[in-house]
């Protein structure tokens, strides 16, 4: 069994956003999609702390689809366009199977990390930038993280991950003891997203 997922150490992300423009360029997205998203924990508006100096806080923390092992979205998807794949445990999207309905994203919830193509998709350089083993992205379809299959099965992490110059994600399987992320959620304190609704998320934050 594989079940791979990530691992976010919070403490020492910076903020910089290479990961969620990483991933916008490498799977093609379209404008005004993003699949990635730093958000801050502090004040109102982004990169802003919360309190009043010198007393202030704040922190970053990435969020996109959580690959859940029980995924509430696979559940619900009336033609199987969402499903999850037996050999790495990612919760997949099939464009083609897709009927726009939207069950998917009611369904999450993870607020935000599935996006929806109301319009045909639109380039700001005005054609595709991304890997050519990119599925085409279509109108009136539902997308969101992939985990990057498409260099995972040329044996690469995901661009998330390659780009991250705070090295802050990691990436393997959880099931395997020995991988890098089994051992950091063994030695670190971690959480993860509303564990509380049972999706069991494969994505661990380091805190």
């Amino acid at each position: 069994m594989t079940r791979l997922g990530f691992v976010i150490d919070k403490k020492s992300c910076i903020a910089c956003h290479a990961c969620a423009v990483a991933c916008k360029v490498e799977n093609n997205l379209p404008d005004g999609i993003w699949w990635n998203r730093i958000l801050t924990e502090g004040g109102d508006n982004m990169d802003t702390p919360d309190g009043t100096y010198p007393n202030l806080t704040m922190a970053n923390i990435a969020v996109a689809c959580q690959h859940c092992d029980n995924p509430a979205c696979v559940k619900v998807c009336p033609v199987g366009a969402t499903y999850k794949d037996p050999d790495t445990g990612a919760v997949r999207q099939d464009y083609d199977k897709c009927i726009g309905c939207r069950m998917c994203m009611s369904a999450c919830p993870y607020t935000g990390v599935r996006s929806f193509n109301w319009e045909e998709p639109n380039y700001a350089i005005g054609q595709a930038m991304g890997d050519a083993d990119v599925p085409t992205h279509q109108k009136h379809v539902v997308e969101k993280c992939t985990m990057c299959w498409h260099r995972l099965a040329k044996g690469l992490e995901p661009a998330c991950v390659e780009v991250c110059p705070a090295r802050v994600r990691y990436f393997g399987d959880f099931d395997d003891p020995n991988s890098e992320v089994s051992k950091l959620i063994r030695e670190r304190e971690h959480t993860k997203l509303l564990e509380n609704r049972g999706t069991n998320p494969s994505v661990y934050y380091l805190v």
